[in-house]
């Protein structure tokens, strides 16, 4: 599939300066693109989010979520785990393993409860 079409998700956030703080830790370049303050850009390589103020979102209960496909989801994997997230809780980091759908995959949660699958085609 070669296209210039693309897809961007948008996450919400509770607090924009945590989740921009968060996903700064992570590696993504940051910038709130709104004179509200309330609408940013996250941008990591090739990847990018989009962020809208949620402020009365409760995380346990976050039902957002999107998919990253890249290509080297190996080297994405050993970036993110620098943060030293637990792999329970909110924030955390799964394991990286080979799914039996043909993918290798991680999740991350942010502090927003958002799921973030990222994963490689096997």
């Amino acid at each position: 599939m070669h296209s210039n079409n693309i897809a961007i998700p948008q996450l919400p956030a509770r607090s924009m300066a945590g989740t921009l703080d968060f996903f700064r830790r992570l590696g993504f370049h940051c910038a709130i693109v709104s004179p509200t303050n309330d609408y940013a850009i996250a941008e990591l390589g090739s990847l990018e989010v989009h962020f809208f103020l949620h402020e009365s979102l409760v995380p346990t209960e976050s039902a957002f979520g999107c998919y990253f496909r890249v290509h080297n989801v190996d080297a994405l994997y050993a970036q993110f785990s620098q943060l030293g997230l637990p792999s329970v809780g909110i924030p955390r980091l799964t394991i990286l393993e080979n799914k039996p759908w043909g993918m290798r995959e991680f999740a991350i949660i942010d502090e927003n409860g958002s799921l973030i699958r990222v994963g490689q085609v096997l």
